[in-house]
């Protein structure tokens, strides 16, 4: 068997989005694998609800294929790609599902997001990004007439928004507005399309989802005197006969999605308000016509995952929803009416509560790590990966669903679900692949849920150095698979312990747990990660006098937190962080409210307390040698606080290096360029090698920049980056 190396990254394919057909038969789903070294090829495949037979590629390999979505009929898929294009600008396309080429239905000039049919089948409602100019000149709903449009950066840019940059590009003066395609009821209509714009004014408008055939709701970030500093949105109402919009309803928290049924109930996100980015994301129902809301969420003790969106069934009976679960995702249902109020709030756009949900949430499934997923008619279909692979596609029948550990190949039934896709069968026939042992270990502020891998050809009697990561977020969750899969087995196949866990401050385990690390990330996570490193190095197969350290976002301002409070690590690399508090409040996206709200603090108020509080008020005391890693364009956490924490760490004399990748930004472990996902976890194993005892290796300082990676063979300017001050 062939151990994991990074390079394997290129062999991996992986499901994206899935969606059920309206008669329950068949999936559709993107599959996604990388092209070369700076795109992916993602197509969308069908394959039967059954598992009796092997998917089939449905849409052709040219650009890249997304958000596959049947209308209501079953007899159209709409889906949005960049083929044909040389930009980012993907456009809104049908292709019929019994036979026939795909047609465009539009030609606008940012990209179409969020795509959404009506129940009659004849309109797909959307979002894009557009200026005042393109608006008013109508080239917002058309720029056909227009050859090669593209629109002027400004020069100079001149900022007038509290949030300005998001992801890895500038807004300009583009906002974010609802658009429906009239795309009639068959094919041919596809050759005349109208597209008309529902909203408008400097305000973003978001997640269009209709609820009958002439209603039409979605998100409006335009409330306040200043709408980029309010974690407050509005829920609207647009009626397409008399094309006016109505205000119904005021909620806040971090995300603003929302879904619909016929009979007029709206399922919505809410956070509390106060410190909102502490807080854990629950969701309400909203009966348009009486004003009145039951908190569905408000006896369980889980918040909905970060871009989670609920789903009505088909009947409109019941809401569904997912949230992290102790390592797991977990799928729960609950009816979806609103009992009579039994509070006052008398419809008030403002009330956060006016009555108690009929029935409390159940869990219908809790499989592994779910990345996507649909309900249909009377089964639910989703995108998962598990430790033994790297993501598939399943299907469960929702009344007979139970935790399942789907072993077995496509087409195998267990506990109500099935297997419907082996995307990676041959290279995982070839590979081997370890087993995390789960972990559940206490520390001094309590339980702790963790998860270890040991190397291949692993012998207890042997001994070896231990990998340790972080995760990000820092209200996130990790598993034992998810998008660290392919990291994690690397370390392992390089002949390191690894071990990761869900130290406090992570979602899954329950709002206390969550809001642990209130004004203290670094302590109280470092207590609990600690914990689980003693747990390891109490191994005798484990070398407790070599312990490396790693992870991103805010793993990296973990890592760096770490070395610069003992010289415990063997070596660190850190990725992606935050290293100085103040800095990233002014530089970051609307991430800022992570200061306000998890520190309850601001720069002019506690200068102090949030130096303290960040890693480069103690980068003067570390002695770790540490690999700093992080994207140009990274807007999340920009690259300002990791060049201080860099220069500060130099400036001691320690061992350190700073590697930054051009064209990426936050997402770069997940979805960068595949080169540079590849060459991110190289380097990463060749740091900890270089002072690893059980690595016949130098320390990267002392060889060539691309030696041992796979970019040695190429010429340094078509490589990485470095900095080298």
């Amino acid at each position: 068997m062939a151990r994991i190396e990074a390079v394997d990254f290129h062999d991996i394919a992986k499901p994206g989005e899935v969606r059920l057909s309206p008669d329950g038969e068949q999936v559709a789903f993107v599959r996604q694998t990388p092209d070369d070294d700076e795109s992916y090829e993602s197509t969308i495949h069908l394959v039967h609800s059954d598992g009796s037979e092997e998917p089939r590629q449905f849409t052709v390999a040219e650009g890249s294929d997304s958000q596959p979505r049947w209308s209501p009929s079953g007899d159209r898929l709409a889906f949005v790609s960049n083929r044909g294009k040389d930009d980012d600008r993907p456009q809104l396309w049908l292709i019929p599902v019994d036979g026939g080429e795909a047609r465009p239905v539009t030609e606008v000039p940012s990209g179409v997001q969020a795509i959404s049919w009506s129940p009659d089948g004849t309109r797909i409602a959307f979002t894009q990004s557009t200026t005042a100019d393109e608006r008013e000149e109508g080239l917002d709903v058309d720029i056909s007439d227009e050859e090669e449009y593209e629109r002027e950066t400004p020069d100079p840019r001149v900022v007038d928004r509290t949030v300005y940059r998001t992801g890895q590009q500038y807004f300009d003066g583009a906002r974010s507005h609802v658009y429906v395609a009239h795309v009639g009821e068959g094919l041919s209509d596809a050759e005349d399309v109208e597209v008309e714009r529902v909203t408008d004014g400097e305000f973003d408008y978001n997640g269009p989802e209709w609820g009958d055939a002439s209603t039409l709701y979605y998100t409006g970030q335009d409330v306040g005197e200043d709408p980029d500093d309010s974690n407050r949105y509005s829920i609207y109402a647009y009626d397409t006969d008399s094309e006016e919009s109505e205000k119904i309803h005021e909620s806040s928290g971090w995300g603003a999605g929302v879904a619909a049924n016929a009979d007029g109930e709206v399922a919505f996100l809410y956070s509390e308000e106060e410190q909102v980015s502490i807080q854990p994301t629950e969701l309400k129902v909203l009966d348009v016509e009486s004003g009145e809301v039951a908190w569905i969420t408000e006896d369980l003790d889980r918040g909905l995952g970060y871009e989670s969106a609920p789903q009505w069934g088909p009947d409109g009976e019941r809401v569904y929803f997912s949230t992290p679960d102790e390592g797991k995702t977990s799928v729960w249902s609950a009816p979806g009416d609103v009992p009579e109020s039994h509070g006052d709030s008398g419809g008030s756009q403002n009330a956060k509560r006016s009555g108690d949900a009929s029935e409390a949430p159940s869990r219908i499934v809790r499989p592994g790590a779910v990345s996507t997923g649909h309900v249909g008619e009377e089964r639910f279909a989703f995108a998962m990966s598990e430790w033994d692979h790297p993501g598939d596609v399943f299907v469960c029948v929702l009344d007979e669903a139970d935790e399942p550990g789907l072993e077995g190949g496509v087409g195998v039934e267990r506990d109500g679900c099935v297997r419907l896709t082996e995307l990676n069968a041959d290279y995982l026939d070839e590979t081997s692949v370890q087993e995390p042992e789960e972990l559940h270990f206490e520390s001094e502020q309590g339980e702790v849920h963790g998860w270890a891998i040991t190397p291949e050809g692993f012998e207890k009697d042997g001994t070896y150095p231990l990998a340790v990561e972080v995760h990000g977020g820092p209200h996130a969750m990790w598993t034992t698979a998810g998008t660290m899969w392919h990291e994690f087995q690397t370390l392992a196949a390089r002949g390191y312990v690894v071990f990761w866990s869900n130290p406090r401050g992570s979602t899954g385990y329950g709002k206390d747990y969550m809001q642990a690390i209130e004004r203290d990330w670094g302590d109280v996570t470092l207590t609990d990660v600690m914990a689980g490193v003693d747990l390891m190095t109490d191994r005798d197969y484990v070398d407790e006098d070599e312990v490396h350290l790693t992870g991103g976002s805010f793993g990296g301002f973990m890592t760096s937190w770490a070395v610069g409070q003992s010289d415990f690590f063997t070596s660190a690399v850190s990725q992606r962080g935050v290293y100085d508090l103040t800095s990233f409040y002014g530089s970051t996206d609307g991430a800022y409210s992570l200061v306000e709200g998890d520190f309850d603090a601001t720069p002019w108020e506690e200068p102090e307390f949030l130096w303290e509080k960040s890693p480069a008020g103690h980068a003067h005391k570390v002695e770790t040698p540490t690999l700093v890693i992080h994207s140009d364009d990274d807007y999340r956490t920009p690259a300002c606080t990791a060049e201080l924490w860099y220069r500060m760490v130099r400036k001691q004399g320690t061992d350190t290096r700073f590697v930054r990748y051009p064209r990426e930004g936050h997402e770069l472990s997940r979805s960068g360029e595949p080169g540079h996902i590849v060459d991110r976890i190289e380097r990463i194993a060749r740091w900890f090698d270089g002072y690893s005892d059980y690595q016949d290796a130098p320390r990267a300082l002392d060889r060539d920049r691309n030696d041992g990676l796979s970019a040695g063979d190429e010429d340094d300017e078509h490589g990485d980056e470095e900095s080298e001050e």
